[in-house]
């Protein structure tokens, strides 16, 4: 995250407001290899965009990837249509931004996750520079935040206690003192770029569930892996798979922490106990 960010930044060198709305632009259709703003909603962008960016292949698209791995957090719902509408504006009769308000709501959601990386939310995101709500511009959807709410989500937090060959006591006293328990297998590749890709490998099987909802559990973690990407790299070795018990709590606020984990070896059959005794006596 600190490499996207650090390049998204010298993309967005040229401030929005020095944007000239007069200057003479074409519209191009969106590349599919602009897989950023692909499945945006519309087909054509206006070039330059306001980021100042003329050169589709040069800049746009390059440029675009370094935004991917802070959408694929899941930050905001409309995270993607916010950026896209900088990167790849709608190609119509007039140039549409996004709204201030669009601007404050993935703010407030997307911002944790830049600091979570020590980064601040950039100044050329002000989101003063934007248009008011009764100016022509992309207005936030209230239908996300109503389907959203009381889902647990994921958040930025320290990492969380890993350790090796527990006690059948130690495992069964952490499902006892924490909302849900779940196993999971978390897998670690290398893309093509060298950017290492986090994921939940298989199914996400339930101990104790606490207020997790199974169809949307794996997701939840999912999106944990990649907001809090330093404990990801402490989980696991690039290449590897490995086979986790999962211990935390949800908040009042509904977010998810994770406090304990277990790493799972086919040796450890503490586990394996721990795990017969909460389904038969529980705590």
């Amino acid at each position: 995250m600190a490499v996207f960010f650090t390049v998204a930044l010298m993309a967005m060198a040229c401030p929005l407001l020095a944007f000239d709305m007069g200057q003479s632009t074409r519209c191009v259709a969106i590349p599919n290899k602009m897989h950023v703003c692909r499945d945006v909603g519309y087909s054509e962008m206006r070039l330059p965009n306001f980021l100042g960016h003329s050169n589709l292949e040069g800049e746009v698209v390059p440029h675009s990837e370094d935004w991917r791995p802070l959408l694929q957090t899941g930050c905001h719902p409309q995270a993607q249509a916010f950026l896209c509408s900088l990167i790849a504006p709608v190609c119509l009769d007039t140039f549409i931004q996004p709204c201030r308000s669009l601007c404050v709501a993935v703010r407030q959601s997307c911002a944790p996750v830049l600091a979570c990386q020590g980064h601040s939310w950039p100044d050329i995101l002000d989101c003063d520079r934007f248009p008011a709500e009764e100016d022509m511009c992309l207005s936030p959807h209230a239908k996300f935040g109503i389907f959203s709410k009381g889902l647990p989500k994921s958040a930025c937090q320290n990492c969380p206690y890993v350790e090796e060959a527990p006690a059948s006591k130690t495992v069964l006293d952490s499902f006892c003192s924490h909302d849900f328990a779940v196993t999971a297998k978390l897998h670690r590749l290398r893309l093509p770029t060298g950017e290492p890709e986090f994921e939940i490998e298989g199914r996400v099987e339930f101990i104790r569930q606490g207020p997790l909802l199974p169809y949307d559990t794996q997701h939840l973690l999912q999106q944990w892996l990649l907001i809090n990407i330093r404990c990801a790299h402490a989980l696991v070795r690039p290449g590897r798979s490995q086979l986790y018990v999962l211990t935390g709590s949800v908040h009042h606020d509904g977010t998810l922490s994770l406090t304990r984990v277990f790493p799972w070896h086919r040796k450890d059959a503490n586990i394996a106990v721990a795990i017969r005794k909460w389904k038969h006596h529980r705590c």
